[in-house]
Protein backbone atom coordinates (compact mmCIF):
# COMPACT_ATOMS: atom_id res chain seq x y z
CA UNK A 1 0.00 0.00 0.00
CA UNK A 2 1.29 3.46 -0.92
CA UNK A 3 -0.01 6.96 -0.36
CA UNK A 4 0.83 9.66 -2.90
CA UNK A 5 0.26 13.27 -1.89
CA UNK A 6 0.11 16.17 -4.32
CA UNK A 7 -1.09 19.73 -4.64
CA UNK A 8 1.34 21.72 -2.52
CA UNK A 9 3.00 24.88 -3.69
CA UNK A 10 3.62 28.55 -3.09
CA UNK A 11 0.67 30.87 -2.55
CA UNK A 12 0.13 34.36 -1.21
CA UNK A 13 -1.65 34.96 2.07
CA UNK A 14 -5.39 34.78 1.57
CA UNK A 15 -5.06 32.34 -1.28
CA UNK A 16 -6.18 28.74 -1.63
CA UNK A 17 -4.68 25.34 -2.33
CA UNK A 18 -6.16 21.87 -2.64
CA UNK A 19 -4.15 18.87 -1.53
CA UNK A 20 -4.89 15.34 -2.69
CA UNK A 21 -3.68 12.00 -1.36
CA UNK A 22 -4.41 8.75 -3.14
CA UNK A 23 -3.92 5.33 -1.61
CA UNK A 24 -2.98 2.54 -3.98
CA UNK A 25 -2.16 -1.15 -3.79
CA UNK A 26 -4.09 -4.18 -2.66
CA UNK A 27 -6.61 -2.34 -0.50
CA UNK A 28 -9.65 -4.00 0.98
CA UNK A 29 -10.89 -1.11 3.11
CA UNK A 30 -9.85 2.26 4.49
CA UNK A 31 -11.00 3.75 7.77
CA UNK A 32 -9.72 7.09 9.02
CA UNK A 33 -7.80 9.31 6.62
CA UNK A 34 -6.13 12.51 7.66
CA UNK A 35 -3.71 15.33 7.14
CA UNK A 36 -0.88 16.38 9.43
CA UNK A 37 1.69 19.12 9.04
CA UNK A 38 5.14 19.87 10.32
CA UNK A 39 6.68 23.32 10.27
CA UNK A 40 10.45 23.82 10.64
CA UNK A 41 11.52 23.32 14.24
CA UNK A 42 8.08 22.16 15.32
CA UNK A 43 6.44 18.83 16.00
CA UNK A 44 4.08 17.23 13.53
CA UNK A 45 0.50 18.21 14.32
CA UNK A 46 -2.93 17.04 13.27
CA UNK A 47 -4.67 19.29 10.76
CA UNK A 48 -7.83 17.34 9.96
CA UNK A 49 -9.18 13.82 9.97
CA UNK A 50 -12.15 12.12 8.33
CA UNK A 51 -13.45 8.65 9.05
CA UNK A 52 -15.11 6.34 6.57
CA UNK A 53 -18.63 7.45 7.56
CA UNK A 54 -17.76 11.07 6.85
CA UNK A 55 -17.33 12.49 10.34
CA UNK A 56 -14.58 15.07 10.54
CA UNK A 57 -12.38 16.75 13.12
CA UNK A 58 -10.17 19.81 12.69
CA UNK A 59 -7.40 21.56 14.54
CA UNK A 60 -8.70 24.79 16.05
CA UNK A 61 -6.22 26.78 13.99
CA UNK A 62 -7.79 25.69 10.68
CA UNK A 63 -11.50 25.49 11.55
CA UNK A 64 -13.59 27.48 9.13
CA UNK A 65 -10.74 27.74 6.61
CA UNK A 66 -9.87 24.13 5.73
CA UNK A 67 -12.20 21.38 4.57
CA UNK A 68 -11.31 17.69 4.48
CA UNK A 69 -13.21 15.31 2.21
CA UNK A 70 -12.76 11.86 0.74
CA UNK A 71 -13.73 9.74 -2.22
CA UNK A 72 -14.03 6.19 -0.92
CA UNK A 73 -14.28 4.71 -4.41
CA UNK A 74 -10.90 6.23 -5.26
CA UNK A 75 -9.32 5.77 -1.78
CA UNK A 76 -8.45 9.44 -1.94
CA UNK A 77 -8.55 12.18 0.68
CA UNK A 78 -8.56 15.90 -0.08
CA UNK A 79 -7.77 19.02 1.89
CA UNK A 80 -9.21 22.27 0.59
CA UNK A 81 -7.31 25.13 2.20
CA UNK A 82 -8.76 28.64 1.95
CA UNK A 83 -7.73 31.94 3.50
CA UNK A 84 -4.21 30.67 3.91
CA UNK A 85 -1.91 32.37 6.39
CA UNK A 86 1.90 32.43 6.60
CA UNK A 87 1.65 30.29 9.73
CA UNK A 88 0.14 27.52 7.60
CA UNK A 89 3.53 27.08 5.96
CA UNK A 90 4.67 23.51 6.55
CA UNK A 91 5.18 20.12 4.99
CA UNK A 92 1.79 18.45 4.85
CA UNK A 93 1.55 14.69 5.28
CA UNK A 94 -1.44 12.47 4.63
CA UNK A 95 -2.17 9.19 6.33
CA UNK A 96 -4.72 6.45 6.12
CA UNK A 97 -5.72 3.44 8.19
CA UNK A 98 -5.84 0.68 5.60
CA UNK A 99 -6.93 -2.94 5.66
CA UNK A 100 -4.98 -4.62 2.91
CA UNK A 101 -6.41 -7.43 0.87
CA UNK A 102 -6.17 -10.82 2.64
CA UNK A 103 -5.55 -9.06 5.95
CA UNK A 104 -7.76 -8.76 9.02
CA UNK A 105 -5.97 -5.78 10.56
CA UNK A 106 -5.78 -2.08 9.78
CA UNK A 107 -2.37 -0.44 9.53
CA UNK A 108 -1.54 3.25 9.30
CA UNK A 109 0.30 4.35 6.19
CA UNK A 110 1.86 7.75 5.50
CA UNK A 111 2.37 9.74 2.34
CA UNK A 112 5.66 11.36 1.44
CA UNK A 113 4.71 14.94 2.31
CA UNK A 114 4.05 17.97 0.16
CA UNK A 115 5.38 21.48 0.85
CA UNK A 116 2.94 24.33 1.35
CA UNK A 117 4.45 27.81 1.53
CA UNK A 118 2.33 30.88 2.21
CA UNK A 119 3.96 34.23 1.61
CA UNK A 120 2.89 37.38 3.40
Amino acid sequence: VQLQASGGGLVQAGGSLRLSCAASGSIFSTNAMGWYRQAPGKQRELVAIIISGGSTNYADSVKGRFTISRDNAKNTVYLQMNSLKPEDTAVYYCNADVQAARSTAFYRYWGQGTQVTVSS
